[in-house]
């Protein structure tokens, strides 16, 4: 008799209560074991943690989605309606799932005015810092009820999860990266960062999960053909992070750390100055990363990230980049 034969003669009464638990945030594992006697079916339970989806990563649009027992958060919102129904496709969620909305700042391609008619129809709460308050209720007054302000200390968008916010300095007004704790699990989320200072170690230290921008490769950037002030942005203090700047900063980040994190992604890569061979190439060096390497993309979601179980080989910690 085969597994699948076992599995279907479990008790109907079992089978009811297993779906009341996977309602409630549970995983269940099916383990057989065999005895002369019998065949038993256990479930083994576990408590559910976090993950993340990136739906799209670039110049052309930002959002993400981090799935809780509690509820669906959503880190910027830079893709319109139509758009983000398609990449939340597949993934479980639905747009009426979306507890909340995090946003890192209000540019363009992270939040995008044609999603504010949904925001307000769905009254899904806004998490943005109190600085960019007047310009969200500037340009789009129909949310200014569902406007939750956020300054230094950490916040709860849903319940369970603890958002520590952090200031990055990008353009004039600046953007904010988030440490996301919860349910046993603790996520760092940073994008269009300038420059990497030196608190940002003290605030994404002991990661399950890394989410930070790569944004281009600085030959590519000097041979373009964009404009020499748009190069002087990209690559000043205030603009965005390069290749060499993001690996930079996560061998850091993993030199400090106790246990290795279960994902490195790479955010923002620019379609025009990077490279998504380059940039695996370059990270990949480092024997740490290479099997915890996640590429975000533009026109396509990444798979759902979370909890995973590691079979590190002898001395991974203490193992030095070559």
């Amino acid at each position: 008799m085969g597994d699948d034969q076992h599995i279907s003669q479990i008790d109907v009464r079992d089978q009811v209560w297993i779906g009341r638990l996977k309602c409630t945030g549970y995983i269940f594992s099916p383990i057989l074991a065999c005895s002369s006697a019998a065949l038993f079916f256990n479930w083994v339970v576990r408590p559910m943690s976090l993950e993340l989806c990136i739906l799209a990563s670039g110049s052309a649009g930002n959002a993400a989605i981090l799935r809780s027992p509690a509820g669906i958060l959503l880190i910027d919102a830079g893709i319109g309606p139509r758009t983000l129904a398609t990449r939340l496709d597949g993934t479980g969620v639905r747009l009426t799932d979306i507890g909340a909305l995090c946003l890192t700042h209000l540019d363009g391609d992270h939040f995008s005015l044609r999603l504010a008619p949904t925001l307000q129809r769905l009254k899904i709460p806004i998490y943005c810092h109190v600085d960019k308050v007047g310009a969200l209720a500037l340009c789009a007054p129909e949310l200014v009820p569902f406007i939750r302000p956020f300054e230094v200390a950490s916040f709860s968008p849903i319940n369970g999860l603890r958002c520590d916010p952090i200031h990055f300095a990008h353009d004039h007004l600046g953007s904010h990266g988030f440490v996301i704790d919860g349910f046993g699990y603790r996520i760092g989320y940073a994008t269009d960062l300038g420059h990497v200072p030196s608190y940002f170690f003290e605030h994404f230290c002991e990661l399950d999960c890394i989410a930070l921008e790569a944004n281009y490769d600085p030959k590519m950037q000097a041979e373009s053909s964009r404009p020499y002030f748009l190069k002087r942005r990209i690559t000043g203090s205030h603009g965005h992070l390069s290749n060499f700047q993001a690996l930079a900063a996560i061998r850091k980040l993993l030199d400090r750390a106790r246990q290795l994190p279960d994902h490195i992604v790479l955010l923002h890569r620019s379609q025009e100055c990077n490279c998504p061979e380059l940039v695996r190439e370059l990270f990949s060096a480092d024997r740490r990363i290479a099997p915890r390497l996640t590429l975000a993309h533009q026109h396509e979601r990444s798979p759902w990230l979370g909890r995973v179980a590691h079979h590190p080989y002898v001395g991974e910690q203490l193992t030095l980049a070559l």
